[in-house]
């Protein structure tokens, strides 16, 4: 495991603004964080006609028997456990639950197990269904520079626009370099990358490119929903406009990227800053409106460079028919930062820049190059463009070998443009790469199979629950590029640990499931520290599990935990319990994905570079 992808997002991130907030918090009585009941399920929704199992601690050395109840208390199911016995993720001894033969859809279901109960849970896609736009709802309460408006995210959630230079905000318009560099820049708009005011290029990039592919793979997977994805299905100001709403959302990031580079005529021409950002912490609570810390742009970096090399490029070609102007800007864009990062190719961020606003250091871009690469390669088809990608180590889905993706790894992101979108490579490099897909996958498969919770994950640390979902998302690729079943089952198996399959029978996902967060890392969703203040709005994934527990609440409570146990719900624990763009994008992708394919019918996706579905 390379060494960057433990390195938290935000070492010193929180540190100051949680002293802070500690000061504002009365003195808690200290104690281990709430398991809940025995028998952990999905507690949100297991989808028809897919395998539905449950966990249960239990020390018996024999099987034990289970009964599956109705809303009514009636018995529909019952049967015996099989006994897994220690589990080493969790430090639980724990029997599995397997009752997929029971598929009535309803809600209300409790399964009981030796005298316990487990928390109530329905069998039903609906939820699927309704959190697909929950966590795009995410990037709109996010957004910077706007105000949040009340028709769309109701009373309690409303705020006015942040940082435009309405006092006591210094502004986004007018931004001097943190190192002088002679000039400002208007880099208004973006998303606040997480709990704190901050934007990063690193996280937008792959939030934006996120969202952007959930909508470019219905145009060429056979069966693809892309119905859900149109016009008029998110509470935004764009909706209604003819442009699908995930675009509309995606294109802020894009937008703002495009902000963060460097003009001609100035030294770094065409590089990326790598963040906005307060000059020293604030505290919580804290509205976005009412921050009054002067802003600052730090150092430009290669991976923000090719942050926006990479989501520009794709949004030239998903643009092109949309808005030609903005394609047009954002292939220019992706065209300089591309050139200028290999005239600069390791100018990393520093990792003493971490007052006001986190480091995201990450000293590899080979990775970043390979993807930005593959991304102008499939929009222009220039040969200088396609020699880098088939020249680079990662080509053919080579880059899985050292994982996944997150904004610290991102071949695989190059590897799903290149196995999905039509792009003139030979058919046996094509199949190459969905093939590495797949054995990916099978990886995945084998690291859940070997945990009493399963969850595709080889270690838990800052972030865990992101890699979770996009490891979950890796095995949906596998699903549309294969038809194979056991990745599609591990997707919603992954969506059962993350509902509440685990150790806390907790759901990481706000405002779903009867015991989920409410309590995330943020300075406006602070309810915790003033209850006239909003709880987080649903759809919100938690940072989850973190054995390095970076934050002093963190070290405090789960001193010794078991990896999968190290989380705890508390807005003062933001190494745990932050929410974040890239964490959400991966969620959002996922719950799309798991939406579209809900049913015991639902087509196994097939794509074809040389014959693709017809994207009109």
């Amino acid at each position: 495991m390379r060494t960057h992808q433990r390195l938290p997002r935000r070492v010193a991130v929180t540190t100051a603004s949680v002293l802070v907030a500690a000061a504002l918090t009365p003195p808690a009585v200290l104690a281990a964080p709430d398991t809940g009941p025995a028998v952990k399920v999905n507690q949100v929704a297991y989808v028809p006609g897919l395998p539905k199992q449950a966990t249960v601690v239990n020390g018996s050395g024999a099987p034990v028997e289970w009964s599956l109840r109705d809303a009514s208390g009636t018995s529909v199911a019952s049967g015996r456990t099989s006994v897994r016995g220690p589990d080493s993720s969790s430090g639980d001894s724990v029997h599995v639950v397997d009752f997929s033969s029971f598929d009535t859809p309803g809600t209300g279901y409790v399964l009981s197990v030796a005298g316990a109960n487990s928390n109530p849970f329905d069998i039903s896609a609906d939820p699927l269904k309704r959190l697909r736009y929950d966590a795009l709802a995410f990037f709109y309460h996010q957004r910077s520079g706007t105000p949040i408006q009340a028709q769309y995210v109701g009373d309690r959630y409303a705020r006015p626009a942040g940082h435009l230079n309405v006092a006591p905000n210094r502004g986004d318009n007018g931004v001097p370099c943190r190192v002088s560099c002679g000039y400002t820049s208007d880099v208004r708009g973006g998303w606040y990358d997480a709990g704190d005011h901050g934007k990063y290029g690193v996280d937008t990039g792959i939030a934006a490119w996120q969202l952007v592919n959930e909508y470019e793979r219905t145009l060429y997977v056979n069966g693809a929903d892309r119905a859900a994805l149109g016009d008029g299905k998110l509470a935004i100001p764009e909706r209604g406009n003819g442009v699908p709403d995930i675009l509309d959302e995606a294109r802020w990031g894009v937008e703002f990227l495009m902000r963060m580079q460097v003009p001609e005529g100035r030294a770094d021409a065409g590089m990326v800053r790598h963040k906005v950002s307060d000059e020293n912490w604030t505290g919580l609570p804290l509205r976005p409106d009412q921050d009054p810390q002067p802003r600052l742009l730090s150092a430009v970096t290669t991976a923000s460079t090719l942050n926006l090399a990479a989501a520009a490029a794709q949004a030239a070609r998903v643009w092109k028919t949309i808005d030609p102007d903005f394609a047009s800007r954002a292939l220019t864009a992706a065209r300089r930062a591309y050139t200028a990062a290999k005239a600069n190719p390791t100018r990393y961020a520093d990792p003493n820049d971490g007052n006001g606003g986190g480091t995201y250091v990450d000293n590899n871009v080979t990775d970043e190059f390979y993807w930005a690469a593959a991304e102008l390669f499939t929009t222009t088809g220039s040969d200088s463009y396609r020699a880098d990608v088939v020249g680079s180590s990662m080509f053919r889905g080579r880059g899985f070998e050292q994982g996944g993706f997150d904004w610290w790894w991102t071949a695989g992101l190059g590897d799903t443009t290149l196995a999905l979108v039509p792009n003139g490579l030979p058919a046996a490099d094509v199949a190459a790469t969905r093939a590495a897909f797949a054995a990916y996958g099978d990886r995945l498969l084998g690291q859940a199979a070997a945990q009493g919770y399963p969850a595709p994950a080889g270690g838990y640390y800052w972030g865990s629950n992101g890699v979770v979902a996009n490891a979950a998302n890796v095995l949906a690729l596998a699903h549309d590029f294969t038809g194979q079943a056991k990745y599609r089952t591990g997707v919603y198996q992954t969506l059962d640990y993350l509902f509440g399959r685990n150790p806390f029978n907790h759901s990481y996902v706000t405002g779903y499931g009867e015991r989920a967060t409410r309590n995330s890392h943020h300075r406006f969703w602070a309810n915790q520290l003033d209850p006239s203040l909003p709880i987080p709005p649903a759809g919100l994934l938690a940072g989850g599990p973190n054995t390095d527990l970076q934050d002093p609440v963190a070290q405090e409570r789960l001193a010794g935990c078991k990896p999968q146990k190290c989380y705890l719900d508390d807005i003062n624990a933001w190494s745990v319990n932050e929410v974040a763009l890239n964490w959400n994008a991966a969620l959002a992708w996922l719950s799309a994905w798991a939406a579209e394919k809900s049913g015991p019918s639902a087509p196994a996706g097939t794509t074809s570079p040389s014959t693709p579905s017809d994207p009109t």
